[in-house]
Parts: structure tokens; sequence; C-alpha cells
């Protein structure tokens, strides 16, 4: 999706499971077409499940018992002799994917009353680790908690000053005695200055290596037996698939870890380390990170996370993404309602939908979370001309504030210099001009759909939402 950094992406950014999503809907849509099933219907079906599990790199004795605990639920005369057969199945499916990835939504543990909760994080070079560590500590911060974000990784270079960085950004401080002290004597005054300051939570950010070994176990080790540690995170790159899970067992047997955050969950990887880490390890996924932006991490739901697997799209992590992100007031809101169903909607507005939806994960992000949408995707993406979205936006961008809440002192003059400043012909203005006033009497014919407290139209309950199309 187009993002606001003066440069279109190649493509739509990918969500982990795309290929396994189609894979399962076609098996789906199969026995959804059949009006009664035999057992080797389900059976046959169950054999693609399979396939597409192993593709999707889930672990292989995974896969093994997550079939069979479906067939044995499948294969009986309640289901058989059912109304609907075939979404029997699929509800079925959908149960034991939700066991298989835990089931209950797992929140970090923290300390009663005001005692200093301490959560040390881990994991390999390269997992995003540090940039996790700041996204958690500005989740907690919104939750009323007072973080503290500690240098432990005294050898990757430049490594203090990235989490000095993002400490700022998320307005979170920072406690570091450099790179020429232990780590375990860091966290020791990391507590101690915590205490001191009234910070509630201390997250250290450890060093990483290229893989396990004994050096990293030992002073992991050693910083858990220089104070107690109250949860032990480790964080783990999705697009490893398999091997992200051999490493959550073997940091899990060595050191010990309470819970795990899964990165990179944007990325075109298969996924198959989230439906298995859980069953290999038996430790819950608490996090997944969707982005670079820190505030791209999400609270792993493994209800919502079957369901936008099994293409079931994702309504309340949609909305909570709404309500996170939109900014506007309500009075802001109230007026830009009552314009828009006036058809008074302006090109200050269009912006503002533009902010909105990128904040959202564009486009397509948004579009992957809504029921059904599964198998429309891939025409909905080649409808959207990416490069056309940026043009459209460098169009308002260079007009004057006054031409963007009057549009109707774009005379030939003013377009010609707002072609120029956005390096488009003047054609392109017309038509994006004409598109746009189409769109303002579409508003004004349909008010319903603009939202307002009492009816959000289609996209109701998020906050009044606007998109540019």
């Amino acid at each position: 999706m187009y993002r606001h950094s003066g440069t279109v992406e190649k493509g739509v950014r990918q969500m982990a499971f795309e290929s396994l999503t189609d894979k399962l809907q076609n098996v789906f849509k199969n026995l959804r077409s059949k009006g009664r099933l035999t057992e080797e219907d389900v059976r046959t079906a169950l054999k693609e499940v399979k396939m597409a599990l192993l593709e999707a790199d889930v672990n292989f004795k995974v896969v093994k018992q997550f079939v069979k605990a479906v067939e044995e639920r499948a294969v009986g005369a309640d289901v058989m002799n059912g109304l609907n057969p075939g979404q029997m199945v699929i509800k079925i499916v959908n149960e034991e994917m939700v066991s298989l990835m835990g089931s209950e939504t797992t929140e970090i543990e923290m300390q009663p009353g005001k005692a200093v909760t301490v959560i040390m994080m881990c994991g390999l070079q390269g997992a995003g680790k540090t940039t996790t560590t700041a996204k958690i500590a500005g989740k907690l911060k919104l939750k009323g908690k007072k973080p503290l974000l500690v240098a432990c990784d005294v050898y990757r270079p430049a490594a203090i000053k990235q989490l000095q960085i993002n400490g700022e950004k998320q307005q979170v401080d920072v406690f570091s005695m450099g790179e020429n002290h232990r780590p375990a004597d860091i966290a020791a005054a990391a507590l101690e200055h915590a205490r001191k300051n009234g910070h509630n939570v201390v997250i250290l950010d450890t060093a990483g290596r290229l893989h396990i070994d004994e050096e990293m176990m030992a002073e992991l080790i050693g910083i858990k037996n220089g104070m107690e540690v109250h949860q032990t995170l480790l964080v783990v790159d999705a697009m490893t698939g398999q091997d992200a899970v051999n490493v959550a067992k073997e940091f899990d047997e060595k050191v010990g870890i309470d819970g795990v955050v899964l990165s990179k969950m944007d990325g075109d990887s298969r996924g198959g380390a989230a439906l298995s880490i859980k069953a290999v390890t038996g430790k819950p996924i608490l996090y997944i990170g969707m982005g670079e932006k820190l505030s791209d991490l999400e609270q792993f739901y493994p209800d919502r996370m079957a369901n936008r697997i099994l293409g079931m799209g994702d309504v309340l992590t949609l909305i909570e993404k709404a309500q996170q992100n939109l900014d506007i007031d309500e009075e802001k809101e109230k007026e830009m309602a009552a314009r828009m169903k006036k058809g008074k909607f302006d090109f200050e507005d269009y912006l503002e939908s533009m902010k909105q939806m990128r904040n959202m994960g564009g486009l397509s992000g948004i579009l992957s979370m809504m029921p059904g949408m599964g198998k429309q995707m891939a025409d909905i993406e080649s409808a959207v001309d990416e490069k056309q979205l940026a043009r459209m936006e460098a169009i308002v961008l260079s007009m004057t504030p006054e031409e963007r809440q009057n549009p109707k002192l774009l005379n030939p003059s003013r377009k010609g210099r707002i072609a120029k400043g956005a390096g488009v012909d003047i054609a392109v203005v017309n038509r994006f001009m004409k598109q746009f006033e189409q769109s303002q009497k579409m508003m004004k014919q349909f008010p319903g759909m603009m939202g307002g407290k009492k009816g959000r139209g289609l996209f109701g309950g998020m906050g009044g939402m606007k998109f540019p199309f």
C-alpha cells in the first residue's frame, strides 16, 4: 500500500498466511458445494488442509495432531447428517486452530501494587528485538504504566543509541551505563534507578547473537541470577518459519521463557511459526509485529488469528485500529459529518482520510480484515493503482490551503500551477477534479454512509472513518 514517504511500494504489502488462506478457502468452497458429506469427502478435504499447512511451514507433528483432532470430530453422525455438514467441518477446523494457538489471549503479568515488574527481552540478532522492546514500552505506557527501557546490549554497534531514539519517540525513559559494564550490573542499577524515580516496569533489552551460543545463554542466566525477572519474552522473526519455533524451544530449555513475540508478521512469510510455537513449546504468543512503525504491534488473539487464516476477516481488530489511530475529536467529527452530508467534503478532508487509511495499514490492510474479502483481494488490488493514489495526494498537496478548502477557486491557471507542482499533466488534474465532484454528489445523496454518532454506514462503530474512494 502507498506510504507517505515520497515513494510507492511495488505491489500491496502481503500478510503472512495469504497463500494458506487461499488454499484453505478453496478446500472449504468444495465442502460447502456438497449437499451431504461422506467420510471420504472429509478425509480428502483434510489431506488438502494437511498439505496447505505443511507448505505454510507448520511443524509436521503439529499438523499431524491437528488433522487427527479435526477428523475425529468431523467424521461423526452429528456432522455427517447435519443440515449443513460442510459448514460444521469448517467450524471444527476453526475451533481446533484456535486451540492450537492457545485458545486464550495472554497478557504480560504485572506485579501487584507499587512493585516493579521486570521484563527481560531476548532473541537472536535481526529479529527486531530492540524495536519490539520499545513497542511494548509504548503499549504499557498507554495502559497507564511508567516503563523504563534499559540498554543491556553492550556489543552491537549503535544498539544503545537505537534504544534511546525509540524511547524518545515513545516518550519513555531510557537507562544506559554505556558499553563498559556487565549487563547484569546494568540491570541491577536500572532496577534501583526505577525504584527511586517511580517507574513500575523495567524492560531489559539484552544482546542477541547471530545464532544461539553458550556465551549468550550464560549472560541471560547471569541477569536472572542477579535479580528477580518476572517475565522473559522471546522475540522471533516470523519469516524464518520453523527456525523460529526451534529457537523458541531452545531458549525455553536453556533460559526459560514466559511468552513469545512474533515480529515481521506483515512480511510475505508463510506464517507457520504462529501455528506451531504454542503447541511445540507450550509458551503463548503475546504480540505480533505488523510493521516497522513503533505503533505496529498487535495483541495476539488466537480466535481472531484463526479467523484471518480461514478468510473470515477480523473486524474486531479493524475497529480497535480505527479507535487507536483516528485522532479526530468529537466536535471535529460532528462538523466533518455535517459537511459531508451537505456534500461539502473538501480537499482538507481528503488528505485527512488518506492519513487515516495509511495509519490503518492502507486499503489492502483494511480490506484484508473484512469478512469474505479473501478471494476478492486480488481483483481489488489490481483495480487500485497505488501510483494513482500517490499522484492524487501530490495534486492536493500542490494546492494552497485556500484552494483545498474551496475547490471552486480552481480556475485553469491555478490547475496549471497545481499540475506542474505535482508533476502531472493538466488533464490528470481535470480528471481528478471531476471524480472529486462526483464523490461530493454521491455523499450528498447517501448521507447514511457518511457516519455520525448514530449510523456509520458500512464502517459502523469505526470512529466515523472516511475513505478517499
